[in-house]
């Protein structure tokens, strides 16, 4: 996770996502750089635009979350307890049936 965020804080910076700049910012964050790791980020980040993907996901999740938030409303109303009223003579039947 720490080569994602590296990757995400150099585009924010401006800068091109290399595995020398994502080794050197895991480094500076206290982790063990891992060569493999960074090269393999670098290659799956290859012809893509960071800051349209984060655009985009922000886009689904603005549009996601009222459509989320209904059947959340929904199963809240539909858990409600129902009491059910008894008469006191139906009460008062269910004990005698106790003493028969």
């Amino acid at each position: 996770m720490e080569y994602v965020y590296a990757a995400l804080l150099l585009d924010a910076a401006g800068k091109q996502v290399t595995e020398k700049d994502l080794v050197e910012v895991v480094k500076a964050a206290g982790f063990s750089p891992d060569e493999a790791r960074a090269k393999a980020m670098v290659e799956a980040l290859k012809g893509v635009d960071i800051k349209d993907v984060i655009k985009n996901a922000q886009n689904v999740q603005v549009a996601a979350a009222p459509a989320a938030a209904a059947p959340a409303a929904h199963e809240a109303k539909k858990k409600e307890p129902v009491e059910e009223k008894k008469s006191e003579e139906e009460a008062a039947g269910g004990l005698a049936s106790l003493f028969g």
